[in-house]
């Protein structure tokens, strides 16, 4: 200690251990009852090992022992609660009115309790009373997905749209306007907000928690800004991660299976007592690794809308090859009268272009770790500390497609709580892009160390006009009609028909010959310059990690982003005797940094970004408590925007005990995100920009084409100027019906109705100087300009879900969801709705049935089925994804000696190659085995 501290340091630390050990052993001296009893299986009569008994309303309990038995200490009186919930059974919630015996429950999957009364109620009763369309997976169902992983099976809920750009990234949208970025949906983490704080978004669980510390996940679909705040436009996904007063012992899974899928996740929580016996510190960590063979991205059909496909010998542009688009100011394209006759047969051509398979590093990789420190002040107080670090590479698709390599994503959390009244919760999320690049500007940096576009299609050019134009000349058609020439008596004309059908007879041959043309084009250079990098040799793996090593503002792709994000939230609920106030206040401090290479930062100018916002809310029950109406007021407030406001009001009428009868007003908007206020990124086509200030006298890319189509008219150049972005808003009327048929069927239908205003999307423009009113061609420039729409737009849809439960443990469950844009804008920033009209899943499980003579099993069986859309992203990414289905089978066998459940799974069982969205990769089958222990005495 000498080495490191001075006198005055260590008689510092001195008292602050010695006043730390004094804090960890406070003592109470108030007296504690104490609440016994023993958990057994109703069929077996054996004792269920580490079933949780809860004190409802708290985190108080304990887990039972090696007997089934349990003791807990409690401070108040009966009457009270408890609940009781263990792995394979349904949740039992019980009364207690005397602590003067031992009780004694018996639990199996329909859950009876000890006088032999049958708990009917297997649904959450915070979703039967919700005002708003909520699905949920509860600690049960996230270990009983088919899918591979809780955030998967999130795809078989009702209107959610999952789409996989990876196995690493899954994007969950609802209600329209999908996007392979999902700017309009909320993911919070025990009401942490898990988004990366430069992209704004979550990168689905890629960032998140494991399956090991998730106890219950919870999807509000809809407008629900009032509630959740700034973003929570279309739907907020809420995870709830396992309190460790709650979840103790040491959890184990490791999961193997194709694609050399490997996966290992370990949680470890304990629980440390005072010398009153009470509980009142904890703490768990948890670490995660993942390593999987991703999807490629293959797909070498062309471009939808491009206009030339596989029969052009002159090639065309693929959805997942890049550099082929060709990027010049037209110099590929001979299909003018002039140059059907001097360069007969050219037409279009393209460039080579590079795959994404040589450009992407597909071994997706990522490492989880967390820790957590609970505190209880009081008994039903919490203190929490946090920490979170995620480390991976997978691939991420929005405007282009890029490879997150080494990524590092940090967040720290401190809170103070009181389950249902205060909580005061700080947190701050960081990141770092590491290798990560664009790998569509990377295409198109590896062609430039040849020759740039203009100057590889003039080569193109020349070579067809010098060698091959006479060949084409010697063409004949089927009837041997020679190919025709320019006739100047008695005026001068052309064949061009005769042309284009000689032409078409001989596809083949010109293919070949643009084959030869292109690989002049491709052995020429530039000085200094090699000819085309070749895909696996030493030159192209040299030059290709040259590239993305070096940040965009150094020639290169790599991206540069150690964004940071700070967030303060309050709330209080107050309960008076005309109903109960809820109020709270939340800020929150963006820190972008790029470095110049995504947003306009630079050594000299940095950014910050800074929001808050107020809300209140009353909810009152009338009516003999049958009749739930609330509203709420939100007001938030961005430094570079005005205030707004987001109302909601409900009502829930409880009609009967199983019929429920809702209808709600509720409002959103969503912030511009950093990219839409700040962004300056060069993707090679065009420059992206973020609009703070507006732009003025943009040239309208229409009217630049007829420029270039009139022999150079200057006087049908068109200009517009583009208004600064604003915050999108939305509102939304929804009205539901919830009941429970026959103690068995549950069933619940929604029908909503949504007004969007100020889409924020982009507008086109380009920038040129001009030279005796002619366009200087090296002078065009590109821009993509974040805007808001000046259309509004509606939406509506409907869906229903019902669970059936069969005695035996056996459950069939089913929802359908329909959407649909009710008026379509010729506004080109509207963005695209990007959803299917139709959808819907099918379900059929069993929970600790007997099989055969084998008792414990289980299985889950999910077949989804997905109408065709037209996507649309960046112009590289637009185009139709066809109808699919996907059939997802898990059956699994729980050992309860050892607490451990072995489980075989498959997604996408009948090996369907599915598009989810337009550029992503084909999603094929993936078997998987795991194992899961849970040691609850350790």
């Amino acid at each position: 200690m000498a080495k490191y501290f001075t006198s005055g340091q260590k008689t510092g630390l001195k008292y602050l251990l010695t006043i730390g050990l004094i804090w960890l052993g406070m003592q109470y001296s108030f007296g504690q009852n104490v609440l016994t009893g023993v958990v057994n299986d109703i069929q077996e009569g054996t004792p269920l090992v580490g079933a949780r008994v809860i004190i409802e309303g708290t985190r108080s309990g304990g887990l039972t022992d090696g007997n089934g038995e349990f003791s807990i200490n409690v401070s108040q009186n009966p009457p009270f609660d408890i609940v009781i919930t263990y792995f394979g059974y349904d949740t039992l919630r019980q009364s207690v009115t005397s602590l003067d015996k031992k009780l004694k429950f018996k639990l199996s999957p329909d859950s009876y309790s000890v006088e032999e009364v049958v708990i009917t109620s297997t649904l959450d009763e915070k979703k039967k009373q919700a005002a708003l369309t909520m699905e949920s997976l509860s600690i049960n169902a996230i270990k009983e997905t088919p899918s591979l992983n809780f955030y998967d099976g999130l795809g078989a809920l009702r209107e959610v749209d999952l789409t996989a750009a990876s196995i690493g990234f899954k994007v969950i949208n609802t209600r329209g306007f999908n996007s392979a970025a999902p700017v309009r949906s909320l993911q919070i983490i025990d009401g942490v907000d898990n988004q990366s704080p430069g992209l704004n978004f979550s990168l689905g669980n890629f960032l998140g928690a494991s399956d090991l510390d998730v106890e219950q996940v919870d999807l509000i679909v809809g407008a629900s800004s009032a509630y959740y705040g700034p973003n929570a436009f279309n739907g907020v996904i809420s995870m709830k991660t396992k309190n460790p007063f709650v979840h103790r012992g040491l959890s184990v899974s490791a999961k193997v299976g194709e694609r050399n899928l490997g996966e290992l996740a370990i949680r470890y929580a304990r629980v440390f007592k005072n010398r009153a016996g009470e509980d009142k510190l904890a703490f768990k960590v948890n670490a995660f690794y993942l390593s999987v063979d991703d999807w490629e991205a293959d797909n070498l059909d062309p471009v939808d809308g491009v206009g030339f496909g596989l029969d052009n010998p002159g090639g065309y542009d693929a959805v997942n090859r890049y550099g082929d688009e060709n990027t010049t100011d037209g110099r590929n394209n001979a299909l003018s009268r002039q140059d059907q006759i001097d360069v007969p047969g050219l037409r279009r051509w393209f460039r080579s272009g590079y795959e994404e398979r040589d450009l992407v590093d597909y071994d997706t990789r990522n490492l989880k770790l967390s820790a957590a420190l609970h505190y209880k002040i009081k008994d039903d107080v919490e203190f929490i500390m946090s920490g979170s670090y995620a480390n991976g590479t997978t691939v991420l698709q929005g405007d282009n497609r890029f490879s997150l390599k080494n990524i590092d994503f940090y967040q720290g959390r401190v809170e103070v709580k009181k389950e249902g009244k205060f909580f005061l919760r700080a947190y701050a999320t960081g990141e770092d892009a590491g290798d990560s690049y664009d790998a569509v500007f990377t295409a198109l940096r590896l062609q430039e160390r040849s020759l740039d576009d203009n100057e590889w299609s003039e080569e193109y050019r020349t070579y067809w006009r010098s060698n091959i134009v006479s060949r084409v000349k010697g063409l004949t058609g089927p009837d041997g009609e020679p190919f025709p020439e320019i006739v100047l008596f008695p005026t001068i004309s052309y064949d061009f028909d005769l042309a284009d059908q000689i032409l078409d007879a001989n596809q083949p041959l010109l293919s070949q010959w643009h084959d030869e043309t292109r690989r002049f084009a491709d052995s020429q250079i530039d000085f200094g310059a090699v000819p085309r990098l070749v895909p696996g040799t030493a030159e192209f793996n040299e030059a290709l990690n040259e590239i993305t090593s070096s940040p965009l503002t150094a020639g290169g792709t790599r991206l540069v982003d150690r964004s940071k994000l700070y967030h303060v939230h309050g709330e209080y609920i107050f309960n008076p005797t005309f109903g109960d106030i809820r109020v709270g206040a939340n800020g929150r401090l963006y820190a972008p940094e790029s470095d110049g290479t995504i947003f306009s930062d630079t050594d000299s100018t940095s950014i910050t970004n800074f929001e808050f916002g107020v809300y209140g809310g009353i909810q009152k029950k009338v009516l003999a408590e049958n009749l739930t109406l609330a509203a709420t007021l939100r007001m938030d407030k961005n430094e570079n925007f005005d205030f707004v406001f987001s109302p909601a009001v409900s009502a829930v009428y409880q009609i009967s005990e199983n019929d429920v009868l809702r209808v709600s007003f509720s409002s959103a908007i969503r912030n511009p995100t950093l990219a839409d206020q700040y962004l300056d990124y060069d993707v090679g086509t065009a420059t992206l920009l973020g609009n703070l200030n507006g732009f003025q006298q943009i040239i309208d890319t229409a009217s630049l084409a007829r420029y270039f189509d009139s022999n150079l008219d200057v006087g049908l150049i068109q200009r517009f100027d583009i208004d600064p972005i604003q915050p999108e808003k939305v509102q939304t009327i929804e009205l539901g019906y919830r009941t429970t048929l026959f103690d068995r069927l549950f069933l619940d239908a929604t029908y909503y109705y949504s007004r969007y205003q100020d889409f924020i999307g982009f507008n086109i423009g380009v920038d040129a100087a001009f030279d005796a009113n002619r366009i200087i061609l090296n002078s065009v420039e590109v821009f993509r300009v974040a805007a808001n729409a000046t259309d509004i737009v509606n939406t509506q849809g409907f869906s229903i879900s019902g669970s059936y439960f069969l005695d035996g443990g056996y459950a069939f469950t089913g929802n359908y969801s329909w959407n649909r844009l009710n008026s379509e804008s010729e506004d080109p920033i509207i963005p695209a709705y990007n959803t299917p009209e139709h959808k819907y899943n099918i379900g059929f499980s069993g929970r600790d049935i007997t099989l055969l003579g084998i008792r414990n099993i289980g299985f889950n069986i999910n077949y989804k089925w997905i109408e065709g859309f037209f996507f649309e992203g960046s112009p590289q990414f637009t185009g139709n994804v066809p109808t699919y289905d996907l059939l997802d089978i898990q059956v699994n066998k729980r050992v309860p000696s050892i607490n451990t459940t072995f489980k075989l799974g498959a997604s996408n069982v009948l090996n369907n190659d599915t598009f989810q969205l337009y550029g992503g990769p084909r999603v094929g089958r993936l078997v998987y085995f795991s194992v899961a222990t849970d040691l609850t005495n350790l």
